[in-house]
């Protein structure tokens, strides 16, 4: 796999799928190797990815200083890989804490970005923060799935402040719109993925900036920006995510309907066209603006 420099001498890893016009993706966790992403439902079709393993993760060695785990310190690795690619401007996508990455560049470098897709992420940096309510309302639509009795009360120990080691393998359902063999597959392979000790410190304290901050520069980003959100996903809502699509001059909602925190793994078609709809404006099925 190629790899490149990052501004601290750390070589890191990338991974490329697919054909066409690259796609910058940036994964979750946080700090999760960028395997769990796959084809994105079938993105590989429109776009060739460009799947970058964050520091200390995947086949990216682990940087001599542990404080540049950080988002904020994170965000300098982005432009690395923009300038390796050779591109002036960049589509760039970001999975939940790879959608909180993705916004703290579109702060940093909005005339980097040539096209910004944020999926079930990206609204913390804005101080549009989950919150407990949230999650049990995601958490009622789910009612009459099979796992809901058992998975409930444990959801909402760790609201009570359990431990979420203890509870986490009854939790995982509400995480994906279907809980199916597809599923229960794409969340095992979640601790072989990810580093969980680089974890903690990419929400250090101050490494997600100043929210008031973060929302006047991304006032300043005039890249199309779509926010898709899955309607059975806590984090964000449907709602938050649509307060966050309102914050770009160009930017767009799209909900994905029977969706959770993986919308690619629920329903690769859906996530494949609606994306791949948004990325290529004279498709006639582009999300509509959110306002």
């Amino acid at each position: 796999m190629p790899k490149f420099s990052a501004y601290d001498g750390t070589e890191l890893a990338y991974h490329l799928r697919g054909e066409g016009e690259p796609l910058v993706c940036l994964a979750g966790g946080p700090m999760r190797a960028s395997a769990y992403l796959g084809d994105l439902g079938g993105l590989t079709a429109h776009r060739r990815l460009v799947l970058l393993d964050p520091r200390g993760t995947g086949d990216s060695a682990e940087p001599a200083d542990a404080g540049t785990y950080r988002a904020d310190r994170q965000v300098d690795d982005v432009e690395a890989l923009r300038v390796h690619l050779g591109l002036d401007r960049l589509d760039l996508l970001g999975h939940s804490a790879g959608a909180t990455l993705a916004v703290l560049y579109a702060a940093a470098h909005p005339d980097r970005l040539a096209s910004l897709t944020l999926v079930t992420g990206g609204t913390r940096p804005a101080g549009i923060d989950a919150t407990a309510e949230d999650r049990r309302e995601a958490a009622d639509l789910r009612q009459g799935e099979p796992w809901y009795a058992r998975s409930r009360p444990a959801l909402d120990e760790m609201l009570a402040g359990r431990d979420i080691e203890e509870v986490w393998d009854l939790v995982l359902p509400f995480m994906y719109g279907r809980w199916d063999a597809a599923a229960r597959a794409h969340a095992a392979s979640d601790d072989e993925q990810t580093n969980f000790a680089a974890a903690d410190a990419f929400y250090a304290d101050g490494a997600l900036g100043d929210p008031v901050a973060t929302r006047a520069a991304l006032a300043a980003v005039t890249a199309p920006v779509l926010v898709l959100a899955g309607e059975y996903d806590a984090g964000p809502r449907p709602a938050s995510a649509a307060e966050l699509a309102a914050l770009f001059p160009h930017g767009r909602l799209a909900v994905q309907r029977g969706a959770g925190h993986y919308p690619w793994v629920d329903d690769p078609g859906a996530f494949a066209r609606t994306v791949a709809a948004f990325l290529d404006p004279t498709t006639d099925d582009a999300p509509s603006r959110a306002r």
